[in-house]
């Protein structure tokens, strides 16, 4: 049998004011089904992350309405002080108006109390978020699962026993070479604008200090970082609700097909559908993406590429 966990080094008992439905609020912190720094079933959620402070094991208790928050090593107390904001305790919805649109007002019926998370992390979003830039969601995922596997390092306390793994620090992706980015089916393009992020990792964390706005403008000084990396970022850094993700085509489509049922939706389309939400437009991309609605598609999918190794 395996052995008990240690004691924690952090505890902290929360309860929210509003029925929580975590779900939603934590699923947009989660890469993928096979992404080895989330461990999740039965009310119970494990994040492996690399916190200001240094490395942490996170345990939430969510079975009931009080959350229960727990963590091991050196970022433990940063991290269950995080929790509420995690869980989309900053997140305002005044002001958003989903009886502005039928589909968006059965959607808000349905997923009623959506909360945006809030990480403050900036790297711990954009180094997934950059890995998902123009490619399909399938190799996405197997490119940073294999990156955190890879040049991450386990998760301290319980989580090495549940082989969760903590993303790589800034540190070590700057020094990583060209050829074990392509053993990791990782471009060179997305390689280069890692690195370069990971130069400067330490002060672009300061950007989740600052207004989603000023964030945005740091984000898209960097090369190879622009609007739809950026607002991919912000979602989850700052939980900004007007944070759409323009520059892809599938959120164009998907949103734009169940908004209005036509195929092919651009992205000025899109911008169109949803000013009237405004400065909640990224609210309704969620909504949309919770409900599972996609553009049916009339032509056959985007293959897998297979000329890069993948180690």
């Amino acid at each position: 049998m395996p052995s008990p966990p240690p004691a924690p080094d952090a505890e902290h008992v929360w309860e929210p004011d509003w029925p929580l439905r975590p779900g939603p609020t934590l699923g947009a912190l989660r890469h993928g089904p096979a992404d080895p720094t989330v461990r999740a079933g039965s009310g119970v959620w494990w994040r492996g992350v690399r916190t200001p402070e240094g490395t942490a094991t996170l345990r939430l208790d969510l079975g009931g309405a009080t959350v229960r928050a727990a963590a091991w090593g050196a970022g433990a107390a940063w991290a269950v002080a995080a929790v509420p904001s995690w869980l989309g305790a900053n997140d305002d919805a005044a002001g958003f108006e989903p009886g502005r649109h039928p589909v968006v007002a059965r959607l808000a019926r349905r997923f009623p109390g959506l909360r945006l998370p809030r990480t403050g992390l900036v790297m711990d979003s954009l180094v997934p978020a950059v890995i998902e830039q123009k490619v399909t969601g399938t190799e996405a995922f197997a490119g940073y699962r294999r990156l955190v596997h890879r040049f991450g390092e386990r998760a301290p306390g319980p989580g090495d026993q549940l082989r969760l793994r903590v993303a790589p620090s800034a540190e070590v992706l700057a020094r990583i070479p060209s050829h074990e980015w392509l053993r990791l089916g990782i471009t060179p393009a997305r390689s280069r604008t890692l690195r370069g992020a990971a130069r400067v990792g330490p002060s672009l964390e300061r950007a989740a200090t600052v207004d989603s706005a000023e964030a945005d403008r740091r984000l898209r000084s960097l090369p190879g970082i622009g609007p739809w990396t950026s607002a991919e970022v912000r979602v989850r850094t700052h939980g900004d609700p007007d944070a759409v993700s323009f520059g892809d085509a599938n959120v164009s489509r998907d949103v734009g097909w169940a908004l209005t049922g036509r195929y092919g939706v651009d992205d000025d389309g899109l911008a169109e559908l949803l000013e009237p939400f405004r400065p909640h437009r990224y609210r309704v991309q969620r909504l949309v993406e919770l409900a599972g609605l996609r553009q049916p598609r009339r032509g056959p999918r985007m293959p897998l590429r297979t000329h890069l190794p993948t180690g």
